[in-house]
Formats: C-alpha cells, sequence, structure tokens
C-alpha cells in the first residue's frame, strides 16, 4: 500500500479538479500509461511492467465533491484500489491531499518485475505528486497534447 500527502498551494476545488478523474491520471502517474472512461462511474486502465501489459477495470465507488474521490477494481489482470482526500487548509487557500493506492495481483504473491513495481509504488507515488503539484501550481497540469510525449515521461526521465 502506498501513501503520500502533499499540500498544494491552491483552493481546494481548483485541486479537486484536477484529480477527480481517473483520465487525467496518466499525465502524472509514471505507472499507468492510459486511462479511458467507459461511463461514469467505469473506467479502464492500461500499463506495461516488465514487458507484460496489464489492464484492469475500475468502478468509482465515492465521488464526494471537494472531500474524497475513490475507486475499486471489478476486473482484470492486476487489482488496484485508491483514494484521494482533500483537505482545505489556510482558510481554502491551500489543499493538502492524501493519496492512497494499493496494487496486488488477484491470485498468489506478486513476482518478478510485478513485485518490483509495487515495492517502489510508494516512493514513486511521492516523486508523482510532486510532479502533480508542480504542474496544477504552474497551471500546465491540463495543456499538455496529446500527440507530443507526455509531461510525465520528459519529468520522470530526469528523476
Amino acid at each position: 500500500m502506498a501513501h503520500q500527502r502533499i499540500e498544494v498551494n491552491l483552493p481546494l476545488a481548483k485541486v479537486y479538479e484536477s484529480l477527480n478523474s481517473p483520465v487525467d491520471f496518466p499525465r502524472f502517474m509514471s505507472g499507468i500509461e492510459e486511462v479511458t472512461k467507459i461511463n461514469s462511474q467505469t473506467y479502464e486502465f492500461k500499463t506495461t511492467i516488465g514487458g507484460e501489459e496489464y489492464k484492469w477495470t475500475t468502478n468509482i465507488i465515492d465521488d464526494l465533491r471537494n472531500t474524497r474521490f475513490a475507486w475499486i477494481t471489478i476486473n482484470g489482470n492486476l487489482n488496484q484500489t485508491g483514494t484521494i482526500r482533500f483537505t482545505p487548509l489556510e482558510n481554502g487557500t491551500r489543499t493538502r491531499i492524501d493519496f492512497s493506492l494499493d496494487y496486488r495481483p488477484f491470485f498468489g504473491e506478486a513476482e518478478g518485475a510485478l513485485k518490483e513495481f509495487i515495492d517502489k509504488s510508494d516512493d514513486q507515488l511521492q516523486k508523482d505528486l510532486d510532479f502533480l503539484r508542480s504542474a496544477v501550481e504552474s497551471g500546465t497540469f491540463k495543456e499538455s497534447d496529446e500527440n507530443d510525449e507526455s509531461e510525465v515521461d520528459k519529468e520522470q526521465a530526469a528523476v
């Protein structure tokens, strides 16, 4: 289980707007390659770990505006659950984000590249959130062009 906390120098509503759609997760999460919206509650995630493709479908189980956003996996070859909590700070001028993320195989224990990916998920989540904070605060988070190399790839390559 990965759990990280960051503070962002923006009002809560603006931060929530940047994080309440899994389709935007690949913009800052280096371990997620693509997320496709199936319907208002269901999303398909894709990534490659150690040369193996992983796909899983999630359902949003909690979307309490400006407070909490959470999802669970309903099928696929990787089980991912996540919760993002938002807390206003300093009379609403800043926001704390608590992000919890858990990856597990559906059967047995993780091995090889998948085990390494899971073992490093807490440190990687911190790097991803640091990048997110920078992008959101600078106003560049949703500006990247779909045809260009993603901002996450560029930033993570430098880490």
